[in-house]
């Protein structure tokens, strides 16, 4: 397994420049006095929604009073449904470009706001708003994100994927991080608009003899884009005002004069021979958290994996191995009375728990969480799911949630049969109900907020009835379907028989009761797993592209191991202890690593994110509540089956009378 997992790390590391993403092809451009037809001649930037690291809340594009097209929205690109999950709104611009010919100082459009006038006062308020909140443009042109590419403290050049509305310098004269492209914006409570963009287009050419028709002029592939926004204050409407004007400032009070906001913006086209199509992305890729980082969290995670081994090794071949030895030697009915340890618990370890029905739906999805994420990373390592192929990674793990039902149905009817439970009905609703239901329940609710706050983030009403259309027609039919072929199916048969009176558990040490044995169990997985949480937080509220699959699927290798171990590990104590009570305590021992995993997303929120507000803390933690809940899922099953099979296992090698 961490030869497979090897193999896919290696792929998804270096395939960036070994192979693009299967599905996605390439398109050539031309100049306009090429006679083919079989490349493209303009292009068209798209925009999607504006956030910002300050607010949870995006808005669509046309929510600000920029250059919008009359008909942007009948003419936007097809959305699959992980963008819509996302909230991403990709739509046309205005602002358009023939192949290889540049462009100087274009007008898009003006915007006149005039005093007095409530919907220009109102519009003007809500661009001062977002500049003041730092809100970002994304702008796409050939399917890939157009950069703005700085200098940070470091030296080294970033490149975001996002570039900011505008600048404001406060009534204290402190300039915010958007201010470094022009030095001139330095009036206090002033906001500065980015009203003018330079953009530099970057192509790979093809050679002549890559051409089928006319071999008149030049053609090639997009293989960079990046803009550098600048702050205007246009003083006519000549081509050459781009270099004339000063910056483009209004102060943070009510509007005392006209105020005429031109928008413009120049092209300039530049040959690539170095950079070819295929590693297109590597540049944005590259400037993202550096490897190194990824490296030490995998040793860290590599050590803990080593240690926890280590003791379960010694337990299995040592401690084990002599009591197995030690019980199967006994002969006489004194020696027996004799006994000590796990076995003297043999009677009653299998004897089924209390709530084993909830146990057993949740247990059930866990599952269907496990094969979603195992499935859905093993095609992110093969670059089905890369950064370029926009919402395919929610989309992708939707879908097989939602085709994974049967899995969910059958170990849930399983594991209740064993248990002996006979309320089958009650049961199979609960696995297909519970669960999605408190997901699905706490999403809607979000939902709402952003839906009153008008943002681009709210799921349409048909997207939502498209996501029950999912969870009703397919998911619990196939989870029906699962539970049908589960209680047909035998019960697991116990490799021993469970007495008709329960044993007295005797009185516990501190470190063999429950809670402090549930509490210790999720520190080690939490360790070897939260470098790359920091990561994955970062994508999810920082806005930034995360790509490393193959880190996280070894990471998650890695946490199935920890948590397997760590579970089995403390269960063989208990049952020392002659406390025969683990079902549950192996699920929540696994388990409670999401605990740890909802500290830690407390610790970031008020640690590495400047949000503020109710709506953004009831957002954040919304989200994260079902993230953890999940997690908690996924975690505990993990430990649950781990820790089913140490028990058995051990048990069917031991002569019981």
């Amino acid at each position: 397994m961490f030869a497979l997992a090897a193999i896919l790390l290696v792929s998804s590391i270096g395939g960036l420049n070994a192979f693009y993403l299967p599905g996605l092809a390439s398109v050539t451009y031309c100049s306009e006095e090429k006679e083919n037809n079989n490349c493209q001649k303009s292009l068209k930037v798209y925009v999607n929604r504006l956030n910002t690291v300050e607010n949870i809340v995006p808005y669509e594009y046309h929510h600000f009073d920029f250059c919008v097209p009359d008909k942007d929205v009948a003419n936007s690109p097809t959305e699959n449904l992980g963008q819509v999950v996302f909230g991403e709104r990709i739509r046309p611009s205005m602002y358009s470009m023939s192949f290889n010919k540049d462009v100087m100082c274009k007008t898009v459009c003006n915007r006149t706001y005039t005093p007095g006038d409530k919907v220009s006062q109102d519009k003007l308020s809500f661009l001062k708003r977002g500049i003041d909140l730092n809100y970002q443009h994304h702008w796409i042109l050939d399917n890939m994100p157009i950069t703005w590419c700085y200098k940070v403290e470091s030296g080294d050049t970033y490149c975001s994927t996002g570039f900011p509305i505008g600048c404001y310098v406060t009534k204290f004269g402190n300039r915010k991080d958007t201010c470094i492209t022009q030095p001139s914006m330095t009036k206090m409570d002033t906001y500065y608009l980015y009203n003018h963009v330079d953009i530099f287009v970057e192509y790979h050419p093809l050679s002549d003899e890559d051409w089928s028709a006319s071999h008149v002029g030049t053609g090639g592939r997009i293989v960079s884009a990046k803009l550098i926004p600048r702050s205007i204050n246009h003083p006519d409407q000549g081509s050459d005002s781009c270099n004339k004007g000063g910056v483009l400032g209004f102060t943070g009070g009510k509007l005392d004069e006209k105020l005429i906001i031109r928008y413009t913006y120049s092209v300039k086209w530049k040959e690539n021979t170095k950079i070819k199509w295929t590693s297109r992305w590597d540049y944005i890729l590259e400037s993202m958290p550096h490897t190194n980082i990824q490296w030490f969290s995998i040793m860290n995670s590599l050590v803990i994996v080593v240690f926890l081994s280590g003791m379960v090794a010694m337990i299995m071949l040592r401690t084990l191995h002599k009591d197995i030895a030690r019980y199967n030697q006994i002969d006489s009915l004194e020696d027996a009375q004799e006994e000590f340890g796990w076995k003297l618990v043999h009677g009653d370890v299998f004897r089924p728990p209390r709530k084993g029905m909830f146990l057993a739906v949740l247990v059930g999805n866990g599952c269907q969480l496990f094969f979603m994420t195992l499935i859905t990373l093993v095609f992110a390592c093969l670059g089905f799911l890369s950064p370029a192929n926009r919402g395919a990674l929610m989309t992708c793990a939707l879908v097989l949630y939602v085709c994974l039902g049967t899995p969910a149905g059958y170990i849930s009817s399983r594991i209740y049969k064993t248990f002996g439970g006979e309320k089958w009905k009650s049961n199979v609703i609960l696995t297909a109900f519970f669960c999605p239901g408190l997901v699905f329940g706490i999403f809607f609710l979000l939902n709402l907020v952003l839906w009153a706050k008008q943002s681009s983030g709210a799921i349409p009403f048909t997207t939502l009835l498209a996501l029950l259309a999912l969870w009703f027609g397919i998911s619990v039919p196939l989870t029906f379907i699962g539970a049908y072929f589960g209680f047909r199916k035998r019960p697991i048969e116990h490799p021993v028989r469970t007495n008709q009176i329960p044993r007295q558990i005797p009185d516990q040490s501190l470190y063999t009761r429950p809670l402090p044995g549930i509490v210790m169990g999720g520190v080690l997985p939490f360790g070897c797993i939260f470098i790359q949480l920091f990561f994955i937080l970062n994508s999810i509220w920082s806005h930034q592209t995360y790509y490393m699959f193959g880190f996280l699927f070894l990471v998650f290798i890695i946490l199935i191991i920890t948590c397997s171990e760590a579970t089995v590990l403390l269960c063989y104590f208990h049952l020392c202890a002659e406390d025969y009570h683990w079902w549950w305590r192996s699920f929540l021992t696994s388990g409670f690593t999401a605990i740890y995993f909802f500290f830690y997303c407390i610790h970031y929120f008020f640690t590495k994110l400047e949000m503020s507000g109710f709506t953004n803390t009831f957002l954040y933690f919304g989200y994260t509540a079902m993230i953890v809940f999940l997690f908690f899922l996924l975690t505990g099953s993990i430990g649950f089956f781990a820790c089913f099979w140490f028990v058995s296992k051990i048990y069917s090698v031991v002569k019981v009378d």
